[in-house]
């Protein structure tokens, strides 16, 4: 599998602005700039050391919640669907626990920078892990990484464990701990374990089952709503997966490939224009050939031209032959017959056993009934036209690449910035990251624009309102003041009142509300929050003695 080592070799060019880059020899590896080295990671699940059969799934669980906190560290990881690719491809079974020795023919396979790898053990309720990191190119091990939880707080234990992970392959990320364990505390430990059984689970039935009750459980749990879509739409519930799939928020990080999938049931189900919709909106994010197709497919089923959504699909992509076979299609339809026989010759070329290409290449070449001279005009009749070829699946790995190299695209436009405008750009991301609920990614944009410019007041702001999500008060208050000190502004000093009204200080949190519109009086934030207040009839004084005038 050489997905990800294409993909290197393309951001590596990227990096070098524009350099020239020859197709990479197959005997060579090119030298990478550092910004590439070490972020694509391989979490393999760990191996059960209890004793206790029935807590096996939680060798999973370790890959699972890793690969999420990682990503989200601005790394780039290999999910289980590419895993158990290598598996196959290296004739293992499923289930393996890997050797270190097998570990890293897997990683050479995925062409993976690190693996993580370990076990797992049970002692008085409590979960003992013990992670190690191999170092793949160096072949070089790490010191292991030991972190013990409660059983009944999986999902923490292991979000500790990915913090220390991420600290011992990137000791300069300033992400704090908090934030990591803090990603999943209102998860129910019977919900995620009833994802993970799901995940994992062989007979359709069962994993239905589980995974519409972890939904239940926890209906915000996204992965898990995901995973019930895909099973759905596994088991050709179309309808059942488009609902489920439906219901995951845009934002949602997960959203491009719920839509994807959604846009796939309905195009099974004949509702060609939900499914166009849903093509659209991966597409217009993520333009992915796969995708782009699809949505093009869906256009022709409505009797509608989509021509130019095929040949954007070749330009992504000219060596997938369906793509040129689509494009046929929509030609002969619009009576351009010289084109569509060109374009079907292209598929033949890159497919010649391809035989409804040949019977519609024949079509093409002689359309007119025996005893009539053909026109060069001619469409192929719609009844004797073949069908264009839907995408039944894009690649995950493809996907995650893409979006990783357009942050890797976006962090080399911003070095080029003077540091208050590279700081504010920064900010710019994290708000819209908290905004979707990516409190993680928040965190680690305001620290890197605090980076850029100490001085920024909203990164300050910023990383007042995760840690005010993250339930850490004291450093919220800390970092609203440093914000207000540099510069006042509304989001801090609204931060300010929501941590003073829920702690029953009224007045103060009035003040600060009225603080924040001194700033902005239009700002429909410190509005809402004033008649909130209002409405609880309360008298709102100037405290001078809150914390923020000490």
């Amino acid at each position: 599998m050489q997905a990800f080592r294409r993909f290197r070799v393309l951001l590596a060019c990227l990096l070098l602005a524009g350099a020239a880059c020859a197709q990479e020899p197959a005997d060579t590896k090119p030298a990478e700039p550092a910004q590439v080295h070490g972020r694509l990671l391989l979490a393999l699940p760990f191996e059960n050391k209890t004793g206790v059969a029935g807590l096996d799934w939680m060798g999973g669980a370790f890959p699972d919640i890793l690969n999420r906190r990682l990503n989200s560290a601005g790394f780039l990881t290999i999910s289980r669907g590419d895993r158990l690719y290598a598996f196959d491809r290296l004739g293992l079974p499923l289930n393996l626990e890997p050797s270190r020795a097998t570990a890293i023919r897997i990683a050479q396979t995925l062409d993976a920078d690190y693996v993580i790898f370990g076990n797992y053990t049970l002692g008085a309720n409590q979960i003992t892990a013990t992670a190690e990191i191999l170092d793949v190119s160096a072949l070089r091990l790490g010191p292991p990484i030991q972190q013990k939880g409660d059983a009944a707080r999986l999902p923490d234990m292991i979000n500790s464990l990915a913090w220390q992970v991420t600290q011992q392959i990137d000791p300069a990320y300033a992400v704090e701990k908090q934030t990591f364990v803090a990603a999943d505390r209102n998860l129910p430990m019977e919900a995620y374990q009833d994802y993970m059984q799901g995940v994992v689970a062989e007979a359709p039935a069962r994993q239905v089952q589980l995974l519409r009750e972890a939904v239940r459980l926890a209906p915000e749990f996204a992965p898990a709503r995901l995973a019930l879509g895909r099973a759905y739409f596994a088991n050709q519930d179309y309808e059942q997966a488009a609902t489920t799939l439906g219901r995951l928020s845009r934002r949602d990080p997960n959203a491009l490939e719920a839509d994807f999938y959604r846009g796939l049931a309905f195009f099974y189900i004949g509702n060609y224009r939900e499914a166009e919709d849903a093509f659209a909106f991966v597409s217009t994010r993520l333009p992915l050939p796969e995708v782009v197709n699809n949505q093009g497919v869906a256009v022709s089923r409505r009797g509608q031209d989509g021509s130019a959504l095929f040949r954007q699909a070749i330009a992504a992509d000219p060596r997938d032959p369906d793509y040129h076979f689509n494009l046929a299609v929509a030609l002969a339809h619009r009576h351009d017959r010289a084109g569509a026989l060109q374009e079907i010759e292209e598929t033949l070329r890159l497919r010649p056993q391809d035989q409804e290409a040949q019977t519609f290449e024949a079509q093409l070449k002689d359309p007119a009934p025996a005893g009539v001279d053909p026109d060069p005009g001619q469409a192929v009749p719609d009844a004797q036209g073949p069908l264009e070829r839907i995408k039944r699946g894009y690649s995950e790995a493809g996907f995650r690449q893409a979006a990783f190299e357009m942050e890797q695209v976006q962090q080399m436009r911003l070095a080029t910035m003077p540091p208050d405008k590279r700081a504010a750009a920064l900010v710019k991301d994290g708000d819209q990251f908290f905004q979707r609920g990516l409190v993680l990614e928040a965190e680690r944009e305001y620290r890197d624009a605090l980076a850029a410019d100490s001085g920024s007041a909203l990164a300050h702001a910023g990383l007042a309102a995760v840690h005010e999500r993250d339930g850490d008060p004291q450093a919220a208050r800390q970092e609203a003041r440093a914000s207000i000190q540099i510069q006042p502004n509304v989001p801090a000093y609204l931060v300010m009142a929501r941590l003073d009204l829920e702690a029953n200080q009224l007045g103060a949190a009035a003040a600060e509300v009225s603080d924040a519109l001194k700033v902005d009086p239009a700002n429909p934030n410190a509005q809402g929050m004033k008649l909130a207040l209002e409405k609880r009839g309360q008298e709102m004084p100037q405290d001078s003695s809150h914390p923020r005038n000490e």
